[in-house]
Formats: C-alpha cells, sequence, structure tokens
C-alpha cells in the first residue's frame, strides 16, 4: 500500500488520454512451425501434455484433418462458391446474427451481456458455451487462445514462436470460425446501421503495382459499397467488434490474454484481385480465414531496424521484396500469425472470393516505449535526491566532447564518458517502475473492450437483481450487502488501482464503449482508508472474501466500499441477494 501511495505522489492525474514442409502427424493435429530451418530440440512430453495432447485429440474443432504447412501473407481471405451479390442475404444462425437488425452501438455503451444464444453447431460455438461454464475470466481467456492455436500448445508458441516467426495452422475444418462473423453479417450492417466511408469501412484496390482508396463521402450504402466491390475493390471493416457482439465477446476475452488491447478488421476480396499494396505492420497479427480462398506471401524483415516494427511501413513495389520465407493459400478455419515487421500481400484467384478476419494486438507495448516514461521521471527523482546529478559540468568539457572530437584520445574525454555511464547506471535506484507500470495499466483499461458476462456473472452481480416496474410501482427494490455477504471481483483484468497526484483512482473497463475511446477513461475514488481492503479484492480474484473481512477501519468503511463497487457492477456475490 505504500508503494501505491508513493507511485501517487510522483505521478500526476492524466486525462483521456527457406521453410521446409513439416510431416503430417497422425490424427490430423498439430500445425505450427518456425519457417525458417533449424534443428530444434523436441523436449520429452509431460503427462500433463500427454493428456492435454488427448484431449485436443477428442474435440472435433481441433482434430479434423489438420496439417502442417509454411504459411503465408496478412490481409484478406474468403470461401464462397460466388463472390456475395449486392442483394439481402440470408443470415446464418449463430451468435453474430440474429433475425432482428444489430442494435446500433456506436454513440453509446455496450449492454454488458452475452451474445443471444443459438444451436451450438460449430467449433467456435462450442468454445463459446464451454467459456460460459468457466468462472474465472483469465482462465477463460487462456481456454479461448488455446482453441484459437490448437491443436498447437499455446506455451510452445509463446516460447518459441511469438515475435519471431511466422506460424500456419491448416486445419481442413471450414466450419471452425462458423458464426464468428459473415458476408451476410457485413450485407446485413450496410443495411441497418449506420457505417460510413473511411470511418467504418474502406475501399481499396491494387493495381499495377499501386494502391487507390476509392470511398465516397458519406454512409456506405448497399447500392455504393457493392458497387465498389463489383469494380474490383476490396472492402476493409474497421472495428467490427462495434457491429457484432460475437467478435466483442472474441476481442473482450483474449485481451485478458494478452494483457494489451485487443483488435481487429474484416476484409473482402473479390475473385482475381488484391486489395492492398505489399507492406509491414506494427501489431501482431492473427489471420483467421472465414470465407474462401486466398494466396498470402509473406517475407521476413529486410534489416534489423525493421524487425518488431513500431511503425507501419509504407506500400512497397514489388521490386522492393525478395523471396517469400511463406507462400500458400489459406482455406476456411485456417489461422495466419506473423510478427510486428512481417512484409505480406495477398491476393484472390481462381474466381472465389476471400473473407478474413485480422486480430491485432501489442501496439507500442515493448520495453522501449516502458523505458521512454521512466527514465524522465527516474532523471527528474535523482537530480531531486542526489547531488551527483547536481554537480556542475566540468568548465572545459567543449574543448573535448562533441562530435568533432569524437576521435579525440583525450583523457579528459574517457573520464567525461565514465562519468555519464556511472550516473546512468545510478538512475536505476530512482526510477519509478511501479507507477509507470500503474499507468500503462490505466491506459490498457481505458483501451479495453467492456466485459461480456456469463450467465454467472449476469445472475450473481447488479445486473442480476429483479428490480423492475411493475403495477405503477418500482418492485424488488431494496437488495443490500451485510457483513456476511462473500464477494469477489466480477472479473480479473476489469479494474486497476492506481495512484495519481496524491489521490487513489480505481479505472475501470464497465462503462467502456466497443467503440475505441469513445468515452473517457471511467474512476472511483477509493478513500485511503479503504485502500487495503480495495487492493485485498483485487489480489484475491477469483477467492471470494466476506464484505466483514475486508481490512478496513469499520464496518461502515467495508459496506461502503461494497456497496459502490457493487452497484457499478464491479463486484458479484456468492449467492444473489434478495430484496429487503
Amino acid at each position: 500500500m505504500d508503494g501505491l501511495r508513493n507511485s501517487a505522489a510522483l505521478l500526476p492525474r492524466r486525462g483521456r488520454g527457406r521453410r521446409r514442409r513439416q510431416p503430417q502427424l497422425r490424427g490430423g493435429s498439430v500445425l505450427a512451425l518456425p519457417l525458417r530451418p533449424r534443428k530444434i530440440r523436441r523436449p520429452r512430453r509431460s503427462a500433463a501434455s500427454r493428456v492435454a495432447a488427448l484431449r485436443a485429440r477428442a474435440l472435433p474443432s481441433e482434430a479434423s484433418d489438420a496439417k502442417v504447412e509454411p504459411a503465408a501473407g496478412e490481409r484478406e481471405t474468403s470461401r464462397s462458391a460466388e463472390p456475395p451479390r449486392p442483394v439481402p442475404v440470408p443470415v446464418r444462425p449463430g451468435p453474430a446474427s440474429a433475425a432482428a437488425p444489430p442494435r446500433r452501438v456506436e454513440g453509446r455503451r455496450a449492454a454488458l451481456s452475452r451474445p443471444p444464444e443459438r444451436p451450438w453447431d460449430s467449433p467456435l460455438q462450442q468454445v463459446l458455451a464451454e467459456l460460459d461454464g468457466i468462472p474465472s475470466s483469465r482462465r477463460r481467456a487462456a481456454r479461448l487462445f488455446e482453441w484459437l492455436l490448437a491443436p498447437m500448445p499455446p506455451d510452445h508458441f509463446y516460447r518459441r514462436l511469438w515475435e519471431r516467426e511466422a506460424v500456419l495452422v491448416r486445419r481442413q475444418d471450414p466450419s471452425y470460425y462458423e458464426g464468428l462473423f459473415s458476408t451476410a453479417d457485413l450485407d446485413s450492417m450496410l443495411r441497418s446501421e449506420d457505417v460510413h466511408f473511411g470511418q467504418h469501412l474502406d475501399a481499396a484496390r491494387y493495381v499495377g503495382g499501386r494502391r487507390e482508396t476509392l470511398n465516397p463521402p458519406g454512409r456506405a450504402l448497399p447500392a455504393a459499397a457493392w458497387s465498389l466491390y463489383r469494380a474490383g475493390c476490396s472492402l476493409r471493416l474497421l472495428c467490427p467488434q462495434a457491429f457484432s457482439p460475437t467478435v466483442w465477446q472474441f476481442l473482450a476475452v483474449l485481451q485478458e490474454q494478452f494483457g494489451s488491447m485487443a483488435g481487429s478488421n474484416v476484409y473482402l476480396t473479390p475473385p482475381n484481385s488484391q486489395g492492398f499494396a505489399p507492406h509491414y505492420d506494427d501489431i501482431e497479427a492473427f489471420v483467421l480465414q472465414l470465407e474462401g480462398r486466398k494466396l498470402w506471401r509473406v517475407y521476413r524483415p529486410r534489416d534489423p531496424s525493421e524487425e518488431l516494427a513500431l511503425t507501419s511501413s509504407p506500400n512497397f513495389s514489388q521490386e522492393d521484396l525478395g523471396e517469400p520465407v511463406l507462400q500458400t493459400v489459406l482455406e476456411p478455419g485456417d489461422l495466419l500469425y506473423f510478427p510486428r515487421g512481417f512484409i505480406h500481400q495477398a491476393e484472390c484467384q481462381d474466381g472465389v472470393h476471400s473473407l478474413h478476419l485480422t486480430l491485432s494486438t501489442y501496439q507500442r507495448n515493448t520495453w522501449g516505449d516502458f523505458l521512454e516514461a521512466v527514465l524522465p521521471l527516474a532523471v527528474q527523482a535523482a537530480v531531486e535526491e542526489n547531488v551527483e546529478f547536481r554537480r556542475g559540468l566540468p568548465r572545459d568539457f567543449m574543448d573535448y566532447m562533441g562530435a568533432q572530437h569524437s576521435d579525440s584520445k583525450d583523457p579528459r574525454r574517457t573520464a567525461f564518458m565514465e562519468k555519464v555511464r556511472v550516473l546512468v547506471a545510478r538512475l536505476g535506484h530512482f526510477a519509478p517502475v511501479d507507477a509507470v507500470a500503474d499507468q500503462r495499466a490505466k491506459d490498457f483499461i481505458h483501451d479495453s473492450l467492456p466485459p461480456v458476462l456469463t450467465d454467472r456473472e449476469r445472475a450473481l452481480s447488479v445486473h442480476g437483481l429483479p428490480v423492475r416496474w411493475e403495477a405503477g410501482e418500482p418492485v424488488n427494490v431494496g437488495a443490500q450487502l451485510t457483513t456476511e455477504t462473500e464477494v469477489h471481483m466480477l472479473q480479473d483484468g476489469i479494474a486497476r488501482l492506481v495512484g495519481e497526484g496524491g489521490r487513489l483512482f480505481l479505472y475501470y473497463t464497465v462503462e467502456n464503449s466497443r467503440v475505441y475511446h469513445l468515452e473517457e477513461p471511467k474512476c472511483l475514488e477509493i478513500c485511503p482508508q479503504q485502500a487495503d481492503a480495495m487492493e485485498l479484492l483485487l489480489r484475491s480474484y477469483p477467492d471470494f472474501v466476506r464484505v466483514g473481512d475486508l481490512p478496513c477501519d469499520s464496518v461502515e468503511d467495508q459496506l461502503s466500499l461494497a456497496a459502490m463497487l457493487y452497484d457499478k457492477g464491479l463486484l458479484l456475490t456468492k449467492t444473489p441477494l434478495v430484496p429487503s
């Protein structure tokens, strides 16, 4: 608690802020590989990993004729016998579709509810149903990421491939992502939602080595969007999670796995066309092939400066590229991953359109970004607390320092450089690492999507109270917490306690919008006498804590903190509250 109070004094309160083909495994499992030849010592499998492998084979979504192949490319992918037509398309039953038009969410807060239940007839729908029965949000995130990579173990992915290699998971299961998003969903959105060119939808094509963006002004009505598609433009839907409940749920769960904002775009490309020029991005990209087929080419960074790039590249010409490290055609159900800085391009062939969703994460989430925030504060603290940082520079230092003296053998220059090294090494003692970590956590809370609640979380939180209007008056009002009530946080990553300007604030996600930063950061001020209790609640999830056991000075403080969090939708109880 003292560390948190100290950090509060440090930071002002801020506002808004050579590939080779791998043998196919028996049982049709596994599907990821490094894309350059290397010897990898295969570790002995533990009993737990053997059990996990057997479990993966037992799931139809993870065991259907999967293959290992090199991967390729970045942008779009989709499958359909015919390209989508600019006429109403029947919406396939699934969590992403409903008989009624999708509810417009831009400009307002999202409701904290699960997408409507549908028959679980695809691997995706099965895993989403499974998640509803897992009490811990962190375990739900781990399970969904395991399903996304299956049958490759996530620990192998993070240890050997994350930020290092492109990875292809080829499943030969066209239904794997069914219900996530479809061309029918896009058509329905164009008809019923306020979709605008440039803000929500881009139309682009890549012809003769040149990319063109052909966004007309105004709303993306079906006639305009499908005419551009017929003219050979790829349609890129930005922020599909703002319109699709299933994409929202998918990303809201996975963002807890990454500890970083998870975003997405959807790309629909006409047959025999390419929408975007070769380029690299500043995000870790997971390409989920939803429909059709697409030829992808992936290239390693051309030099060390492009490895794990911090910014996206301009468009490249074909002459700028070497040989691809991976060239392959993605089919529905396949997954392609590549790190920041990997150049990629993709094109449709064979008269088949393509639809894919790109999941993106880890933008500007590096050690360098962290240190950019830490070092200025460390220098400030060092100057204030250590006289060595306040001593004057040598009067004659300009006689031997600077570019014009860089080849000088003057011993004074050597002594100057040594002094700089000593002072820089001492900065670590003054670095407010925890305070900066809290600020980055606060930014992540603001970046995050609002949580999607399971049935259990809804029933045991304020959202499940039976308060309603009946017979001319509100009924079932008056449910109250007591010192015997057992509580824990709604989910694991929905709130962060941050010290700012000598005060404590609890930032939370439950009132965020599904549109990025549409809302200002939301927070509650926490009284100093309730800070230890707040920390206990944050640390103890998913274990329950009696309100009467919260480390406060008085029962009044215990009850007021618990009631404030419960009323805001941040706490759930072990058993439903009963109206008095």
